[in-house]
C-alpha cells in the first residue's frame, strides 16, 4: 500500500515541530539570501512594468518566441538564443507558483494571527470584567487603579479623533478704498 494520497507524500512523524515566529522569520531570511533577484520594485517601477505588459499577453509573447525559433537571424538580432528564451518563460511559470504558494502562506498567517489577537481581546475583556467586579469589594483595593486606567483607555479609544487639518482661518477683508474722507487736491 502507498503512502500517498493525491500524490502527496504521508509523512511518517504525525507531529512535526512547531515553528516559532523567530524560526519562521530566521528560515525566510535565510530562503531570502540564496534567491536572486528578490530585491522589491519602487512603486513607481512597478507601475512602469505592469504598464508595459499590459500590451504583451501570453498568446503574443508565446507567438513572439516562436519566431526565435524559427529563424536565426531573429534569435541573433534579439540577442537571445530559444534556449534561453524558453528557460527564462519556465522560470518565469514557476516562479509565479512560487508567489501564489507565498501569498496562501501569507493569508493563513494573517488569519492565525487575527484568530490570536481575537482570542487575546476576549480574554482582556474577561479580565477586565472580573476585576470590575472584584475592584468593588475593599479588600481588592489593589485592582481599583487598574480598572480606572482601563476605563480611562476605553474612553479614549472611543472618542472620535479631531480631524488632522487645522482649520483655516477666514480670509479678512482687504482694507476699503474710502475715497470720501481722502483729502481732495
Amino acid at each position: 500500500m502507498s503512502d500517498t494520497v493525491n500524490n502527496t507524500p504521508v509523512s511518517s512523524n504525525p507531529d512535526p515541530a512547531k515553528l516559532t515566529a523567530e524560526e519562521v522569520i530566521a528560515q525566510l531570511r535565510t530562503m531570502r539570501s540564496q534567491i536572486d533577484d528578490v530585491a522589491p520594485l519602487s512603486k513607481e517601477r512597478r507601475k512602469l512594468v505592469k504598464m508595459r505588459l499590459r500590451t504583451q499577453t501570453a498568446p503574443v509573447v508565446e507567438a513572439s518566441i516562436s519566431v526565435i525559433g524559427s529563424s536565426d537571424k531573429v534569435a541573433q538580432a534579439v540577442g537571445q538564443p530559444l534556449a534561453g528564451v524558453l528557460q527564462l518563460q519556465s522560470d518565469s511559470v514557476h516562479w509565479n507558483l512560487v508567489a501564489d504558494e507565498l501569498r496562501s502562506f501569507l493569508k493563513g498567517i494573517e488569519g492565525a494571527n487575527l484568530l490570536r489577537r481575537e482570542e487575546l481581546a476576549f480574554i482582556a475583556s474577561q479580565a477586565y470584567s472580573f476585576g470590575s467586579q472584584l475592584a468593588r469589594s475593599p479588600v481588592n483595593a489593589d485592582l481599583v487603579p487598574q480598572v480606572e486606567e482601563i476605563k480611562r483607555l476605553k474612553t479614549l479609544a472611543r472618542r472620535k479623533k479631531a480631524p488632522q487639518n487645522p482649520p483655516t482661518p477666514s480670509p479678512t477683508p482687504a482694507p476699503a478704498d474710502d475715497t470720501s474722507t481722502a483729502p481732495k487736491s
